[in-house]
């Protein structure tokens, strides 16, 4: 079961390490925010900065750090460049509702 997608894998000290930056991604308010945003449709940089309000070098980082935990996907480039939830990041949308 090792899909690169998941949390979860065959190996214990991978599994480990994905719920270790799993849980570095979501144990900030800042970036659960960020996911709320998401989640409400603004899936550009700009509708994100504006709906959260943090400036574009903050978001960038946070961005960084969702997507190396499973918690959001960057998909297209430049002005076709939308940030999108996976799974793991709708589980934590869910759970601050």
């Amino acid at each position: 079961m090792s899909d690169k997608s998941s949390t979860v894998t065959d190996d214990m000290n991978e599994t480990k390490e994905r719920h270790r930056r799993y849980l570095r991604a979501v144990n900030n308010p800042i970036r659960r925010a960020i996911l709320r945003s998401i989640d409400k449709g603004n899936s550009t940089i700009s509708a994100i900065c504006e709906d959260t309000g943090l400036d574009l070098n903050k978001l960038n980082w946070h961005i960084s750090i969702l997507v190396d935990g499973f918690c959001v996907e960057v998909n297209g480039e430049g002005d076709q460049e939308r940030i999108v939830l996976t799974q793991e990041g709708k589980v934590v949308v869910f759970l601050d509702k």
